[in-house]
């Protein structure tokens, strides 16, 4: 059968079964009625002053999970106060069996053991809320919660206090909330946006106070409402956190270099405030900022020529980080485009660009990551639906030193360099439709001219409808990019690898080398079902469809994140759900995806179909498996430039099994295997994770990841010149990827913790049978390319000789591509935070990364390779820090 015919049976099929579905089930909204305070409450836990008697208990909260709209198993109840500067929440969670309640501790946000949280949209919008967490035992938890529920960012820190206590009745808690932390109007009669939800651990149990049904696809727009709050001030919020840091790091001298001495101290401050301009539009700065404290990225290695993604984990380029998200795609589908950003906050402070010129003499003294100067960033969202994003960031001139038998000169790494991001967002009819725009900027001052470009621009507008009690919806977004530069740093950009113009194979693009600057354009369509009403059994089918491109001239890189251009990517998802308990099932889903590509040649370059299945079962183990069957392939990008290859098609399994994660030893097993057909290609991944919680305060996790993948032929060498012609050097490729990742978390207190982690890490890939390609779009493997014979190619001094000709003579020369990367990082940090929002540290970070190239031997196990080298203390280099900070509020 046409794959495409199937394509658009399945996908017809779908859409019908989901447009015959009833109509939606009406669900009142609940309302609750606070007074203002009459009298004084002291925050202990317990809901016993007077003054808590004004105001009535609310209950009758209903089962969300597992078996939504029952009865939960124990009630909950709670009361809501005010005055001129707090909001007063008092919990009661109910419990007949007090003894059973889980009080497990985690660092801050990780909602361990039994909680209660209440969701507050002050801005009443119906898009976004404020969320605050409490556990039995103490633990806060904070998010940001926007786009209507589907977004929740753990990185918004407000200050707030709680207690919380256990009796015969079950658990009590107080919670008191400043209004300088949340955002509203000066409206004198204020109707807010509630939800308090409940979670009984031993039961893994959600019960909530407003029914907002699963199927629903949405979270804030079907709150309940808190009513009669009454001519409250306005709060601005002003907060000034200066800090101070004593840093000593140590590590291997070495002899006759001057930047090596063996030990290294520093002391450095800096300053973090916050100042609201508006009760509803804040202001963030930063000079100085300093992130000694924040976890070491995880070990990565890629041989495909793809750049590697990593999270952000500085604390002022998250928060509020998603006014300022854009991606291109963001697709249910999921693919390589979904890591496009316009915005990607690591590019501001990155290493630098450069590397000076030095000779074998010479030794340097280079900045691991370009200073930011100073950084601040203008945002919130006003009454009238407008959110408002601004940030601007300085990056500091980088210079690095260079020592010749004791002269020193300068070189410039990384000019002065500036950030601009601009975001605006405006809501139509309580959200239902939403229209928005971005600009980024990017300015060097001179330096590195053939290097960088001297201005980076894009932007972009898109839009989000939603209809159908905002079940169904269609968003899209156009963007642009514009760079500038000398006529070597464009011809740089052209050739890169995310562009590649110089293929042969591609009428669309050409190289033009007197080019000063680079226009190019994006855009993504996407319609889809996100909720609705159940069917038979409480089954629910939600899909999606969509396209994304990118123009070869699109650079994004600048300030964005983008792996490649000249892409035209068609994707559809459909899953049908079970989000309540049936047969052993606590729930369950089944999802179809299918993806399709073409360059802008009109070149067809791939298709790949998925069927993948999860479920929770009753004692709260969970599975899932998945096959992908890729169709057909060839990429633009894996030789480099020289031309377009065919990757032949294959098919892939992956499989999961998580115990019960509520005890406290649980285990996770993974595995993930593709076969390309006629044995061109193998990738077996495995993964096994150990969760033990000894005690309440103490979590420890060890996980082992083992990956071996192996591609006959067709892995690229190397680019080199024979007489007129261009060889492109492919090989075999055998690679073993090992790492181990342990974390340790002990909380003395709610805020006092200490936490662990460590990872050592382990990546070779060795080259053999080498070839050039002939023929890179031929249907049969061994018709794409010419294998070198032993006579015809030898191996001397670290380098690959050829003598096609066979006659003595060396045509060309690559370099040995094998390599043993090993890398161990580590950081241990006892973070205290002594008073609300003020916070001191204590850190230890180890990283190591020795020369393993003696192991490259074959017969030199992985394993062994790894532990022989990562914890050499030859090669580590240890860093010792304090930290203090000091958060002043108005």
């Amino acid at each position: 059968m046409n794959p495409s015919f199937l394509l658009v049976t399945i996908f017809l099929f779908f859409a019908t079964t989901a447009m015959s579905n009833p109509a939606d089930t009406t669900v009142v909204r609940r309302s609750y009625l606070t007074q203002h305070i009459q009298g004084a409450i002291t925050l202990d836990g317990i809901p016993n002053e007077a003054a808590w008697n004004s105001v009535a208990w609310s209950g009758d909260f209903i089962q969300w999970k597992p078996n939504e709209g029952k009865a939960p198993a124990q009630p909950t109840q709670f009361k809501i106060l005010y005055d001129e500067k707090f909001l007063y929440i008092a919990y009661h969670c109910i419990d007949a069996n007090p003894d059973s309640i889980i009080r497990r501790m985690e660092r801050r946000d990780q909602f361990p053991g039994d909680w209660v949280e209440i969701n507050i949209d002050s801005y009443h919008d119906l898009r976004t809320a404020f969320s605050f967490t409490l556990s039995v035992s103490g633990v806060r938890g904070d998010e940001f919660v926007s786009n209507d529920g589907n977004n929740w960012d753990v990185n918004w820190n407000p200050i707030w206090f709680a207690k919380t206590h256990i009796d015969e009745t079950g658990w009590t808690a107080e919670v008191k909330i400043p209004f300088s932390q949340l955002r509203y109007g000066n409206e004198a009669q204020k109707t807010w946006g509630i939800q308090v939800t409940r979670r009984i651990f031993r039961k893994e149990e959600l019960s909530t106070w407003q029914y907002i049904p699963q199927n629903s696809g949405v979270w804030v727009s079907r709150f309940g409402e808190l009513k009669g709050l009454n001519n409250i001030p306005m709060h601005r919020q002003v907060e000034i956190a200066p800090y101070v840091t004593i840093q000593a790091d140590k590590y291997k001298k070495i002899e006759g270099n001057p930047f090596a001495k063996g030990f290294d101290t520093k002391l450095t401050g800096g300053l973090d405030g916050k100042f609201a301009v508006t009760n509803d539009l804040i202001l963030d700065f930063t000079v100085n900022p300093d992130f000694g404290q924040v976890e070491a990225d995880p070990s990565q290695v890629r041989i495909d020529g793809f750049q590697n993604f990593f999270e952000e984990r500085r604390p002022f380029f998250m928060e509020s980080r998603n006014i300022f998200d854009y991606q291109l795609t963001g697709s249910e589908a999921g693919g390589d485009y979904d890591s496009d950003l316009l915005f990607y906050s690591r590019r501001v402070g990155s290493s630098p660009h450069a590397y000076p010129n030095v000779n074998g003499n010479e030794y340097v003294k280079m900045p691991l990551n370009t200073s930011i100067l100073g950084a601040a960033k203008f945002s919130g969202k006003t009454r009238k639906g407008w959110s408002i994003g601004v940030l601007e960031s300085i990056t500091q001139k980088e210079m690095a030193t260079i020592d010749n038998n004791g002269e020193k000169r300068k070189e410039l790494v990384e000019p002065l360099t500036s950030y601009f991001v601009g975001r605006l967002q405006k809501d139509i009819n309580g959200g239902k439709t939403i229209f928005g725009g971005i600009f980024t900027a990017v300015n060097r001052a001179d330096g590195l001219n053939d290097r960088l470009h001297s201005n980076a621009y894009s932007g972009g507008l898109d839009f989000f409808h939603t209809w159908k009690n905002r079940t169904w919806y269609v968003r899209g977004n156009m963007v642009f990019s514009h760079v500038q530069g000398s006529k070597t740093a464009i011809l740089n950009t052209q050739t890169s690898f995310e562009h590649l113009f110089q293929r042969t194979d591609a009428p669309e693009v050409s190289v033009d080398s007197n080019r000063t600057a680079l226009t190019g354009t994006g855009a993504t369509i996407r319609f889809g079902k996100s909720g609705g009403t159940s069917g038979p059994h409480g089954r629910l089918f939600k899909f999606e469809t969509g396209v994304t491109m990118r123009s070869p001239e699109l650079e994004l890189n600048d300030i964005g994140f983008m792996l490649t251009t000249n892409e035209i990517n068609h994707f559809t998802w459909a899953g049908l759900q079970w989000p309540k308990s049936f047969l052993f099932f606590r729930t369950a889903r089944l999802n179809y995806n299918h993806w399709s590509r073409w360059d802008y040649s009109g070149k067809y370059i791939y298709q790949a179909f998925n069927f993948n299945s999860h479920a929770t079962f009753e004692n709260n183990w969970q599975t899932g498996t998945g096959t992908t069957w890729a169709v057909f392939g060839i990429s633009n990008n894996a030789l480099r430039g020289t031309s377009a290859i065919r990757r032949l098609p294959g098919i892939s399994h992956n499989i999961y099994v998580t115990s019960d994660s509520r005890k406290k030893f649980y285990v996770f097993l993974g595995a993930n295997n593709f076969w390309g057909f006629q044995r061109t290609m193998k990738n077996n991944d495995l993964e096994v994770s150990l969760y033990f919680q000894p005690i309440n305060a103490m979590r420890i996790s060890l996980s082992a990841n083992y990956t071996y993948s192996w591609r006959k032929q067709d892995q690229f060498v190397s680019n080199v010149s024979f007489g007129n012609a261009t060889r492109t050097i492919v090989g075999e490729v055998k690679q073993h990827t090992l790492r181990f990742t342990g974390r340790l978390s002990y909380n003395i207190t709610p805020d006092l913790t200490l936490q662990y982690y460590g990872q050592p890490y382990i990546s070779r890939p060795v080259y053999d049978h080498f070839a050039y390609v002939t023929d890179p779009l031929a249907k049969k493997l061994n018709d794409r390319f010419y294998v070198f014979s032993d006579g015809q190619i030898s191996e001397a001094n670290g380098k690959y000789h050829v003598d096609e000709q066979k006659d003595g003579t060396v045509d060309y020369s690559f370099s040995k591509p094998d390599f043993n990367f090993v890398q161990f990082r580590s950081n241990f940090v006892m973070r205290w935070e002594y008073k609300p929002g003020s916070e001191f540290y204590l850190v230890w970070s180890q990283s190591n990364t020795p020369d393993a190239a003696a192991d490259l031997d074959k017969d030199v196990p992985v394993p062994r390779s790894l532990f022989s080298n990562a914890f050499d203390n030859n090669a580590a280099r240890n860093i010792f820090l304090v930290k203090w900070t000091y958060r002043f509020l108005k």
